[in-house]
């Protein structure tokens, strides 16, 4: 526990560091770390701790620089999805969701390569109503995941902020966010003793870089300051993609194959319990194989099913797609281990 502490105190250091010079960051940072060392549904609880923390911590030290204008507009409309997000955790697998987030922040790429002068050009401020729409995807997103940071960072450029500005008013934006995902959380029972450290770490690790990051925001200009928050979006993203998605594979039993032969080609993909199989022939052309449930047949072909479950140990359904044919069911039955292939229209 004390290794796994300090490693992720460091890490947060660094991260709150990163985050403030990019206007955000730090949560999609250390989402990776924290799935290393919780599981997924108690990775936001210990990133609210942290985020709620170093949120009241830049409001004590940027609190001149924030825009109430944008506040009055974000936060009526993100409280309510903050709860319909944090409720939600229980029944979405937030690994789908940082899927998700991972590409929209990869999506910001080419944002690396535009000029000083083409970025002035071409960016064209969003009518504050907007905020409303922002305000509550920023919500929801925040109560399944925990994070929220850089992918709305994009939006606060668009409406011409300053450095300072953007980590001010994003911080009194989601403060009041972070208090009540933590009382959600605390309330579901989506926390554990390790979770809590592991916040408190961040916590105090939050603090520190927010007291001492002022005397480096001062030396960046403002179009550094938009490079490195796209740049900051697009590793978050790669780095987000590669471990999400290893626990997807992982939990969902996701693979693929492929086989070959004189006659045809065959790829097959597995998820879960279904399996999908596209076979090409040379002279018959493609066709599509998908598992099915028995509960999915219907009339002839479910009762065909209940009497080959009378003399097989397992049976096996498929059902088979061919363009410009009909559709056929495949029955694969097993008996000691041995193999018979009934199909049927």
């Amino acid at each position: 526990m004390i290794l796994k502490i300090v490693f992720l105190f460091a890490g947060t250091i660094l991260a709150f560091w990163i985050s403030a010079i990019c206007g955000g960051g730090a949560s999609l940072i250390l989402i990776p770390i924290l799935n290393l060392l919780l599981p997924t549904s108690l990775v936001p609880f210990s990133l609210t701790i942290g985020t709620f923390t170093s949120s009241a911590s830049r409001i004590a030290v940027f609190k001149q620089h924030i825009n109430w204008k944008i506040f009055l507009w974000f936060v009526p409309f993100s409280i309510p999805a903050v709860l319909l997000g944090a409720f939600l955790i229980k029944y979405v697998n937030p690994n789908y969701l940082q899927l998700v987030v991972a590409i929209f922040l990869i999506a910001n790429l080419p944002q690396l390569f535009v000029s000083k002068n083409k970025a002035e050009e071409t960016e064209k401020e969003y009518p504050k109503s907007a905020l409303a729409l922002i305000g509550f995807m920023a919500g929801f997103i925040s109560g399944i995941t925990g994070a929220v940071g850089l992918l709305f960072n994009r939006f606060y450029l668009k409406f011409g902020l300053k450095k300072e500005e953007i980590v001010a008013t994003r911080a009194a934006n989601e403060v009041f966010l972070h208090l009540i995902k933590l009382i959600i959380y605390i309330s579901l029972g989506l926390y554990s003793n390790t979770a809590l450290w592991l916040g408190i770490a961040i916590a105090i690790a939050a603090i520190v870089s927010s007291y001492t990051v002022k005397y480096i925001l001062p030396h960046l200009s403002e179009n550094l300051f938009r490079k490195i928050g796209y740049g900051a979006m697009v590793i978050s993203g790669i780095t987000l993609m590669t471990s999400t998605s290893g626990k997807i594979i992982q939990q969902d039993q996701i693979a693929f194959n492929s086989s070959s032969t004189a006659k045809k080609n065959i790829y097959t993909v597995s998820w879960k319990d279904t399996r999908l199989v596209l076979e090409y022939k040379a002279h018959e052309g493609i066709e599509i194989e998908k598992s099915i449930r028995p509960e999915e047949l219907s009339g002839d072909l479910k009762e065909k099913y209940h009497n080959l479950m009378e003399h097989y140990d397992e049976v096996h359904i498929e059902k088979v797609y061919a363009f410009g044919k009909k559709t056929t069911h495949e029955f694969y039955c097993y008996k000691d281990n041995v193999l018979t292939k009934f199909k049927t229209t």
